[in-house]
């Protein structure tokens, strides 16, 4: 058995789309109307089939789970960050742990929980 993806839910799949192409490169690989599954395997699903499939509310900002990507530079990742999305809403800002790994947690635009930290 693998784990083959990941799946978050999402108000707009169209604006999450450009999200995450906009800031990591994820490109779509299969667009089954309301669920995008994307490069690295990420899968967006439109709300209400979420809502309609578990019949709960989705809890934002919920704080359960994070996506965790890397990045070598990740101050210019911070700046482009800045630059195409100034409201993102930080859970911290680009800090270094004691043990020399640099990285910066925010939410997407639906309240999931993003860390961006170097390699270690």
């Amino acid at each position: 058995m693998r784990l083959r993806n990941v799946l978050i839910v999402v108000k707009d799949i169209e604006r999450s789309k450009q999200f995450y192409h906009d800031l990591f490169g994820l490109e779509p690989i299969l667009d089954n109307d309301g669920n995008l599954i994307l490069t690295e395997g990420l899968v967006l699903q439109d709300e209400r089939i979420w809502k309609d499939f578990l019949k709960r509310d989705v809890i934002s900002h919920n704080n359960s789970a994070e996506l965790y990507f890397e990045e070598r530079d990740i101050e210019a990742f911070v700046e482009k960050l800045e630059r195409l999305y100034p409201s993102i809403e930080y859970v911290n800002p680009l800090m270094v742990h004691s043990w020399g790994q640099k990285v910066v947690r925010f939410y997407d635009l639906d309240g999931n929980l993003i860390e961006v930290g170097t390699p270690t």
